[in-house]
């Protein structure tokens, strides 16, 4: 069987979506470590990134039941769904990669008074007090300000910009890479729901 064929297509497809479980497991894994040892507190962000994992683990579950049984129903579905997720991956990856550092920092501040456990989190992680400026006059769980120095505790943003460029490009990359391996799953969805099963009926349509 040469490649392009019925059983060609059928095993590229199937190891895409086993790449897809793949990453899956990994988000879910990472944010579960993560809370197990107390290095994120926000239960948003755990459950926002359990919830992607477990979005595409359904994804990848549909792509390869339809892979395996050449169901046309779980196919055309497995396409839908592929392209509107390549869609918003590709606008949020070209976004990211798009940004100048006042609306990275207008971006960081959004999500910095959002949510007080994430506040927690930088502030011991990154040894800083607040987000413009260190207020003394409130409880910070960084080091420099329970353990009080020579050197005053620097303000989260300035730490956080050296490393939003990087961050930002890293994850659009990755947002890239990924919404092109999308468009390869598109592609070998449609070319693989046109090609007859040469095991069935040779009178079946498709």
């Amino acid at each position: 069987m040469v490649c392009g064929g019925f059983v060609c297509t059928k095993n590229a497809l199937c190891a895409l979506n086993i790449l897809y479980v793949l990453v899956s497991l990994l988000l879910i894994g990472v944010a579960a470590w993560g809370k197990w040892f107390d290095m994120v507190s926000s239960i948003r962000v755990v459950a926002g990134v359990i919830g992607v994992g477990v979005f595409l683990l359904l994804v990848a579950f549909v792509g390869l039941c339809g892979a395996l049984k050449h169901h046309q129903v779980l196919l055309f579905f497995y396409m839908m769904i592929l392209f509107v997720v390549f869609v918003l991956q590709f606008s949020v990856s070209c976004a990211c990669l798009s940004l100048n550092t006042d609306q990275q920092n207008h971006l960081l501040e959004v999500g910095w008074n959002k949510s007080e456990a994430t506040q927690r989190d930088v502030e011991k992680t990154l040894n800083c007090c607040g987000f413009s400026n260190a207020n003394y006059s409130s409880s910070c769980p960084a080091s420099c300000f329970t353990n009080p120095t020579p050197t005053p505790c620097h303000s989260c943003s300035s730490i956080i910009q050296r490393y939003a460029s990087e961050v930002l490009r890293f994850v659009g990359g990755i947002g890239l890479f990924f919404s092109f391996t999308e468009m390869l799953g598109l592609w070998l969805t449609h070319r693989y729901r046109n090609i007859k099963d040469p095991r069935s009926n040779p009178g079946a349509f498709l």
